[in-house]
């Protein structure tokens, strides 16, 4: 469930080259994405992770710990839905990290989208979902489908999907 390694260098670039100080990660796990995007941001960026998981996220702290990336990164546990909606509503992120629930993620991109800053980026993982796309059978097969039509469709943002690990959307809001 955790991100391959060339895509951890990969969000760790992008964070960077997107100058990206404000940061939100949805699904955290154990913590190797948000990581990666806290130390590209550098010591003055700030991430708000959501997850349900207080024993994943639980690893995750200890390994920001050791990172020397506590101070920057924020857990908040509960539905990511929720955490998204009480966000200001004005375009104030950076940069968008989405690998949680499948079907959430039309949820998650329509929170976030709006609150994304012109040029802000959002990252989408597992978007070709193993192949699964191509023959959708079930429930999270078919989510990741109908969202990545949307994204498609989405005329707020330029999208690209990459394939570096099990499929990466790069989103910019326009």
């Amino acid at each position: 469930m955790q991100i391959a390694p060339e895509q951890a260098g990969f969000l760790t670039l992008l964070a960077r080259i997107a100058g990206a100080r404000y940061a939100v990660e949805v699904g955290t796990f154990t913590g190797l994405s948000s990581i990666a995007i806290a130390r590209g941001m550098g010591p003055q960026g700030r991430l708000v992770c959501c997850d349900l998981s207080e024993d994943f996220t639980a690893m995750a702290r200890r390994y920001w710990a050791r990172a020397g990336l506590s101070e920057q990164i924020e857990l908040r546990l509960g539905p990511a839905a929720d955490t998204l909606r009480a966000m200001p509503d004005e375009e104030h992120i950076d940069l968008a990290f989405i690998d949680a629930d499948k079907t959430g993620y039309t949820t998650y991109w329509n929170e976030l989208v709006p609150r994304m800053r012109p040029g802000g980026l959002i990252l989408v993982d597992n978007v070709l979902w193993h192949g699964r796309v191509l023959h959708p059978v079930s429930e999270d097969d078919h989510a990741i489908v109908a969202f990545n039509e949307q994204v498609l469709a989405d005329p707020r943002v330029d999208a690209l999907m990459i394939p570096i690990g099990d499929g990466l959307t790069v989103a910019r809001r326009k």
